[in-house]
């Protein structure tokens, strides 16, 4: 097994069973329970379920893709994966640095989730073919 992909999965998981369950119990309810109209309202909680199926799945990939026997096969979803859990991090680290008040990092620490599953998916996905040092 790829162990560096292996990682990236767990680290996935955990990033998305905290999206689902406290994310669920924060956001979702002050977003239903907010004053927004009914269309923009749904939008979002729909745009937040699409999120949480995206997580999900894409750290199921990224276990599949440890296998040794899905390593060639993979490798390009991983990296398109790794590119997608890079380029959210990014909009998080964007939105915080362009959003007036101090201590911006940790407004929305999700990028401290988001960045090091699509690094260790990049780093787990330029290993070599079959039988690489990241194996178990």
């Amino acid at each position: 097994m790829n162990r560096t992909l292996v990682l990236a999965s767990l680290i996935a998981m955990v990033t998305a069973g905290i999206h689902v369950f406290m994310g669920g119990a924060s956001v979702v309810e002050s977003l239903l329970a907010s004053a927004l109209d009914a269309r923009p309202k749904l939008i979002l909680y729909a745009v937040w379920h699409m999120a949480s199926v995206a997580l999900v799945l894409s750290a199921l990939a990224l276990f599949v893709a440890s296998l040794p026997r899905q390593a060639d096969a993979m490798r390009s979803l991983v990296r398109f994966i790794a590119l997608l859990w890079c380029a959210f991090g990014l909009v998080f680290l964007a939105i915080v640095a362009t959003a007036p008040g101090t201590d911006w990092l940790f407004k929305l620490p999700q990028w401290a989730l988001l960045l090091p599953v699509g690094l260790l998916g990049f780093g787990g996905s330029w290993g070599r073919s079959r039988r690489s040092n990241n194996e178990f």
